[in-house]
C-alpha cells in the first residue's frame, strides 16, 4: 500500500502542515505531476485547491520540474533544485528524481491555491500541525 507525507504550505500565514495520506487517496496522486492543481478531499481538505510544487523520493532525492517522467536520472546541473554551486559556473552530476508522483515518492509539497469554507486548524488535528 502507497503512503505519503503530503506538506501544506499556507502562504499567507506561512505555516505548514504535515498530513499523512494513505489507501485510495495516496493511490489516486499516482501520475500527478509538479504544477497540477489537485483536489483537497484527498489530504483531508474538502472544498481546496491545492498545487503540487515538489516532492522527495525513499533516498530524499529531490524532484525537479524540467525532467519528465517519474524515473531518477543522473544529470548535470549549474543551479537550482538539487543543487547549489558555491563557485560561480562550477557544475555536477547529480542524481535526481523526475517531475511524477511515483509509488517511490515518499513526500510531496503542496502550495492552497484556493481555500475552503473552513479553516484548516479546524480540518486538520492538531498534532499534525508543524511550524
Amino acid at each position: 500500500m502507497v503512503e505519503f507525507k503530503a506538506v501544506i504550505n499556507e502562504v499567507k500565514t506561512g505555516k505548514s502542515y504535515q498530513v499523512t495520506v494513505a489507501g485510495h487517496h495516496a493511490n489516486s496522486l499516482i501520475g500527478k505531476k509538479i504544477g497540477d492543481v489537485v483536489d483537497g478531499i484527498f489530504v483531508g481538505l474538502p472544498s481546496y485547491k491545492l498545487k503540487v510544487s515538489g516532492g522527495s523520493d525513499k533516498d530524499g532525492l529531490p524532484m525537479r520540474a524540467d525532467l519528465p517522467g517519474a524515473r531518477r536520472k543522473k544529470i548535470l546541473l549549474t543551479d537550482g533544485v538539487g543543487f547549489r554551486a558555491p563557485d560561480n559556473g562550477m557544475r555536477c552530476r547529480k542524481n535526481i528524481r523526475g517531475n511524477t508522483i511515483s509509488p517511490d515518492t515518499v513526500q510531496i509539497n503542496m502550495i492552497i491555491t484556493q481555500e475552503g469554507s473552513k479553516s484548516i486548524e479546524e480540518l486538520l488535528p492538531k498534532n499534525e500541525e508543524k511550524k
